[in-house]
């Protein structure tokens, strides 16, 4: 993976201030010596009203995720990274899970436009959550950065340690100008495997809990990352906790292993270049 330019543009310059020195990270975790076929379980953030019973069922499991938070509109409290949810993220830290930003305000990419001014990047987003929610606008690489960092320091808040630097774009959407520009202010993105698209945000009418878990069971192989979410407000029968339990038990019966984001070969020298 490429390092950042020795001589960035302005523009980079500019997201590079916004990068705060960050403490060391919890000491990774070490995969047990039999571990020879990890996978990598993450969660995106949601109406959280099933976070605590995810929580119980990862913790039963000994089950080690990483999470991608943005502060969404949830069924209880003040966001989903609100004070309400607090002490729930900060007992997820002491478990040993890891973090990683969601874009605080869970904003979508649209388009890339025409450089701005000094040939600044520019892209047409929406945010879906935070007061501009459901208002398309024109960000530039700075403001997405921005966008990014807060919702890592927010996490860092809530969880007593330093987020990942890794993102994920809402809806896995993106560009490689936004992606070039995200990794010119100290972010790699993170997306998933196809077979580990584990079908929580489609509708349940089509695609039932038990067909969703035999896919998954049949088709995730090493090396995948997995992308779930906590709670989707459009799915009626919710895809968590019925499915999360059988699925890890089905696949450590298969001889996978779980394991954070800090220990994936592709993110692990990016990890260690710019923790900080």
């Amino acid at each position: 993976m490429q390092t950042i330019a020795r001589s960035p543009p302005h523009w980079a310059r500019l997201c590079l201030m916004l990068v705060a020195a960050a403490p060391s990270y919890a000491a990774t975790e070490v995969a047990p010596a039999s571990c020879r076929k990890p996978i990598y379980l993450t969660f995106d953030t949601g109406h959280m009203e099933v976070a605590p019973l995810i929580a119980e069922v990862l913790a039963r499991h000994q089950v080690k995720v990483t999470f991608f938070a943005a502060n969404e509109a949830t069924k209880t409290g003040d966001g989903s990274m609100g004070n309400h949810w607090a002490p729930w993220w900060r007992a997820r830290a002491a478990e040993g899970h890891a973090f990683a930003s969601h874009t605080l305000d869970h904003v979508y990419w649209r388009s890339d436009l025409a450089a701005g001014a000094a040939g600044v990047p520019q892209f047409r987003m929406q945010p879906s959550a935070g007061a501009a929610a459901g208002q398309r606008a024109i960000f530039t690489a700075p403001q997405y950065c921005s966008q990014i960092k807060q919702s890592a320091d927010r996490l860092q808040e809530l969880t007593g340690q330093a987020s990942l630097p890794l993102f994920r774009a809402p809806g896995g959407k993106t560009s490689p100008a936004l992606l070039a520009v995200a990794k010119a202010c100290g972010y790699a993105h993170v997306g998933w495997a196809d077979a580990g698209f584990l079908g929580d945000e489609l509708p349940s009418d089509k695609y039932p809990n038990q067909a969703l878990l035999n896919k998954a069971l049949r088709d995730v192989r090493s090396g995948d990352i997995l992308v779930a979410h906590l709670g989707i407000w459009s799915r009626k029968d919710p895809w968590a906790p019925g499915v999360l339990e059988p699925l890890i038990i089905g696949l450590q019966g298969k001889g996978f292993c779980f394991e954070t984001l800090r220990k994936h070969p592709t993110y692990q020298s990016w990890i260690t270049q710019h923790k900080g």
